[in-house]
Parts: structure tokens; C-alpha cells; sequence
């Protein structure tokens, strides 16, 4: 299995901004919500963005993956952080899990490729 999780992510961008255009209010509120779980406190956005990419994978979230794959090589995360994260997810998540994990590792070898 192959997907491309970077035309993936840029597909969903025009779309993502139609929803904005159509629900203003509740996308403004969205993305303040978003910034303030962002905040660096008490963990910081690393480790933000790998929680987010385990729930992504645990709710079968291909768009999720890939926008938080994307997110954790940009804030400096390994592909040992990503392994360990994806034990996680799929601890949770059971064997639906594990599938999405394999997705989540190949997007963020991706975005890592990309990057470096």
C-alpha cells in the first residue's frame, strides 16, 4: 500500500478552505481552539503533534495522518518518536490500529524525505 500523503494533504487545503468560507464562526473558533492546544506549557509541541497524529490513526483519519505527519517532522520529531507514538495508537486503537499506523509511518517517511 502506497498513498501519496503529501497531494493528500494539499487536496484537502482547497476543500478545508470552502468549510471555512461556509462556516466562518465555527471555523474561527476551530482554529482558536487549535492554537490554544498548540500552546507550548507543560508539554510542548512535539509532543502535541505526536499525540495528535496517535488519535488520528486510532480514529482512521487519512487527512489527520497526513496533516500531523506533516506537522511532527516540521517540529523536529524522529521516526523513533513516530514508532513509540504508533505503539501507542495502537495500544489504544487495537488492530484497525495497527494498519493506520503503517500509513502514519510511510506519511511521515514522506514528509521526512521531503524535508531533509
Amino acid at each position: 500500500m502506497y498513498k501519496d500523503w503529501m497531494a493528500l494533504a494539499a487536496t484537502m487545503i482547497p476543500s478545508i478552505k470552502e468549510v471555512r468560507t461556509g462556516a466562518p464562526e465555527v471555523m474561527k473558533n476551530f482554529s482558536g481552539m487549535a492554537a490554544a492546544a498548540l500552546q507550548t506549557k507543560a508539554l510542548n509541541t512535539k509532543t502535541k503533534e505526536l499525540i495528535a497524529l496517535a488519535i488520528g490513526v486510532a480514529t482512521r483519519c487519512d487527512a489527520c495522518v497526513a496533516f500531523h505527519a506533516e506537522a511532527a517532522v516540521k517540529q523536529g520529531a524522529t521516526r523513533e518518536e513516530v514508532m513509540e507514538t504508533m505503539g501507542i495508537a495502537i495500544y489504544m486503537g487495537a488492530g484497525p490500529s495497527v494498519m493506520y499506523a503503517a500509513q502514519a509511518v510511510e506519511a511521515f517517511d514522506q514528509f521526512a524525505q521531503k524535508k531533509g
